[in-house]
């Protein structure tokens, strides 16, 4: 590998036979992160052995993994096309010749999946199959910079290219050796504009801002909150992922930064307790006050019971000077009452609200108020936080309020550890329910006098809330 070469992230290489790890071993030795996978029965000698050949490619390219698939294009374009959906969010994927005389670069064009055949292609002997225009005119891909750099505004880039490509030449302020040694049609007078600078710039038309990002930084720094969903990858937005690939830096609690994802070349990851959000709003604020771009790491959605309000507590009340010019952004996941309710069918169909029953940040006796006025006003109601190891009656004590005020054969549904290894989802009743089958990972949702639940014959139960209310009569 050349010094100039950029350093790609773990990297599966992905063979269907024995023929094709020769070949994988070849270009391998070229990316010291690279894991073989093999197909069980057909290959040996591989680093990880897999069944399910589209399951495995589906959850590799969910988590944001470059894949390398040492198969016909055919084959990979069919298994991963129920998950294109964002350009910006796709890892790099290629395909490469089982003889290794060819290899074709196919999705990730934002995230370096050119600079990936090259490499390979290099470690080969072959010329890489290179069809993006851009790229081949210019020898560099303005959407993403070398490590080192930061494209400030993005968003500018679609038209600022299009213009290149239709004959425009630009001006460079700055210094870039990478833009430098490309292709790109530099003048001293030219009509578009590139700036490298480490300032704090206003948008321009027609002029698109890198910053560098090694050592010490004046640029303008970003702190995105963002929600992951409850833990399936395919349950995380395009647009959340395309921030956890662009961002410097992941802060949060352990668990939820695992179900990121793998880190990319030159980010960093800063795990906390998951009781410090204040300390974690902190530290990420701080950081991005250096000028980083900081991705604030939830699981759900991080408005609900999650970073956000941490993240704009701290901003209120400490209101540090160097905080002020943060671009600061909430980026939404799916929440777990909404995957919750997916796996039964619809018990949030009707008027319903979020109790979380934690009293580490308000009083039992508010949470008790709550719950007997939303269960008189007969809503349905998603219960987070149920219990952990020190609170253990809290969901009892709960269950008793609501059955003054509701049938015991109101429908409830518990759904554990969803969207991850071994989820759960329990329907039953309200007389029925027993706390202890609950956990920290459980999320609770109690009916309405609507409620209703359909039993089929195959054993699966379906729970809705009618969008047409009609109020209980009165005993």
């Amino acid at each position: 590998m050349k010094p100039s070469d950029p350093v790609f992230p773990t990297l599966a290489v992905v063979v269907l036979g024995q023929n094709s790890v020769p070949t994988a071993r070849q270009f391998m030795a070229a990316l010291p992160n690279s894991i073989l996978y093999g197909l069980v029965g057909r290959t040996e000698g591989v680093d990880i052995s897999f069944s399910d050949f589209g399951e495995t490619l589906r959850e590799l390219f969910a988590k944001g993994t470059p894949i390398v698939g040492i198969c016909a294009a055919g084959i990979l374009i069919r298994t991963l096309a129920p998950l294109l959906t964002d350009k910006r969010s796709e890892p790099p994927v290629l395909a490469v010749a089982e003889d290794g005389s060819a290899v074709v670069p196919l999705l990730g064009g934002l995230h370096g999946v050119n600079d990936l055949a090259r490499q390979i292609a290099d470690a080969l002997g072959i010329e890489p199959a290179i069809t993006t225009t851009g790229d081949i005119r210019f020898r560099t891909t303005l959407l993403n910079p070398p490590q080192g750099y930061r494209l400030a505004n993005p968003e500018d880039a679609k038209k600022f290219i299009a213009d290149l490509l239709a004959g425009a030449t630009l001006r460079l302020e700055g210094e870039a050796p990478w833009l430098r040694q490309s292709k790109l049609p530099i003048t001293d007078d030219g009509e578009l504009l590139i700036r490298v600078t480490e300032e704090i710039v206003p948008p321009t038309p027609n002029c698109l801002v890198y910053h560098p990002t090694n050592g010490a930084t004046a640029s303008r720094g970003k702190l995105t909150i963002v929600g992951t969903g409850p833990g399936k990858p395919e349950w995380m937005s395009p647009e959340v992922k395309a921030v956890l690939r662009s961002a410097t830096d992941w802060v949060g609690y352990k668990f939820y930064l695992d179900l990121a994802g793998s880190l990319h070349a030159g980010q960093q990851r800063h795990d906390s307790d998951n009781r410090e959000e204040l300390d974690r709003a902190r530290f990420a604020l701080d950081l991005a006050a250096t000028g980083k771009s900081v991705a604030v790491v939830s699981s759900g959605d991080p408005g609900i019971f999650a970073m956000a309000a941490a993240v704009f507590e701290v901003l209120e009340q400490e209101a540090k000077p160097e905080w002020e010019p943060i671009d600061i952004r909430v980026e939404p996941g799916i929440s777990a009452m909404q995957a919750a309710a997916a796996q039964v069918g619809a018990p949030l169909g009707h008027d319903f609200c979020a109790i979380s029953l934690s009293d580490l940040l308000k009083p039992w006796s508010v949470i008790e108020q709550r719950i007997a006025a939303v269960a008189e006003a007969d809503f349905a109601i998603a219960f987070y936080n149920p219990v952990s190891k020190q609170r253990t009656w809290q969901l009892g004590k709960a269950k008793e309020i609501l059955l003054q005020r509701r049938s015991p054969e109101t429908p409830v549904v518990l759904a554990r550890n969803l969207g991850r290894p071994k989820q759960a989802v329990q329907v039953c009743t309200l007389g029925n329910f027993k706390p202890e089958d609950a956990d920290m990972r459980t999320l609770i949702i109690i009916g309405s006098s609507q409620t209703r639940t359909i039993s089929r014959k195959d054993g699966k139960v379906w729970v809705y809330t009618p969008r047409r209310y009609d109020p209980p009569r009165s005993p």
